[in-house]
């Protein structure tokens, strides 16, 4: 089997048990006004992605613009709702552990939600300011131009890297980027996400025998 030199992770639904969280959040203030949604619409479809294409999607579906301070609100009724029910996912803090070669995150969520994320979730220490936001670079999955970010910072070329991501739109990014994928698939909804990967996993432990940590 393949010997990477770097892990690049996903943060949401990898890291970090925040895709449920924030999807119903977003899926409740939607409802509001008028989407008529659920949470397994909003993991098929939103998951892995940017929140602006999210909110648009929306709009299309109630035919109206959403108000100027729908993100602000769902930034703030989300921190309060991970500040409280946050936690990493079960498994992963071992696999950090045990990983000897470098490894980053890569998310499209800002740099501010990453780090409180990770902070709530007692994970950040683990990462050592090697964390990547699309809000720094202006592009989000499916394109890869993040994973390309983070792996040319930590010093890696694409074929060196193993990509950890659990949605579609991420598995995407790393494909096209030329990074092979292992996707984590406990919580997956979309069914083109296991033909975009290299090979999933359901568990943290497979995981860590798959990398032989």
């Amino acid at each position: 089997m393949k010997e990477y030199k770097c892990i690049i992770f996903d943060c949401d639904g990898v890291l970090v048990d925040s895709e449920a969280l924030g999807n119903q959040v977003f899926v409740d203030m939607a409802n509001e006004h008028g989407a008529g949604i659920d949470i397994s619409y909003a993991m098929k479809h939103f998951k892995g992605g940017f929140l602006n294409d999210s909110i648009r999607q929306v709009e299309a579906i109630i035919q109206k613009s959403l108000p100027l301070d729908f993100e602000s609100e769902y930034r703030q009724r989300s921190y309060e709702i991970f500040s409280t029910h946050l936690k990493s996912v079960d498994g992963i803090e071992k696999v950090l552990e045990k990983l000897t070669v470098p490894f980053c995150v890569a998310s499209s969520g800002p740099q501010e939600k990453i780090k409180r994320n990770l902070g709530t979730a007692g994970l950040l220490s683990f990462f050592n300011g090697n964390i990547f936001s699309c809000y720094d670079i202006g592009k989000w999955k499916p394109d890869p131009a993040i994973y390309l970010h983070a792996s040319i910072t930590m010093g890696f070329l694409p074929n060196e890297c193993l990509v950890i991501e659990d949605s579609y739109k991420g598995a995407q990014a790393a494909t096209s980027g030329g990074f092979d994928v292992y996707g984590y698939a406990l919580h997956n909804e979309d069914p083109n996400f296991e033909k975009e990967v290299t090979r999933t996993f359901e568990k943290m432990d497979d995981l860590i025998s798959l990398l032989k940590l």
